[in-house]
């Protein structure tokens, strides 16, 4: 425990029984977990774009091909999560992109 820093103890109810803690100072500045937005398609891995199947303002269905991303000498087609329309198309084929990048955005 801290001796610069006092308890603030925490409660909380985990399967009727109530608990009462500490949070360490890396658990109180953790970045909170944002849930995956399925209409914002990013690179899973680092790569190159090898193919585009789709346009800006195209209509896509769930689980139509939308590009094919290389990485690590393996080609990964990315698809549709759901129905929607090509809001914006931000890479284009021969694009190197990092991971986590926003490389498509539907409506």
């Amino acid at each position: 425990m801290d001796p610069e820093q006092p308890n603030k103890y925490h409660s909380f109810i985990l399967d009727d029984v109530k608990y009462r803690t500490t949070f360490t100072k890396k658990y109180e500045n953790r970045i909170q977990y944002k849930p995956p937005d399925p209409k914002k398609i990013t690179a899973f891995i680092p790569g190159t774009i090898r193919k585009v199947f789709i346009k800006q303002g195209s209509r896509v269905k769930h689980n139509d091909k939308l590009l094919i991303l290389e990485a690590m000498k393996m080609k990964n087609i990315l698809l549709a999560p759901c129905d929607g329309k090509v809001k914006t198309l931000l890479v284009k084929e021969g694009s190197v992109v990092a991971k986590k990048e926003l490389l498509i955005v539907l409506e």
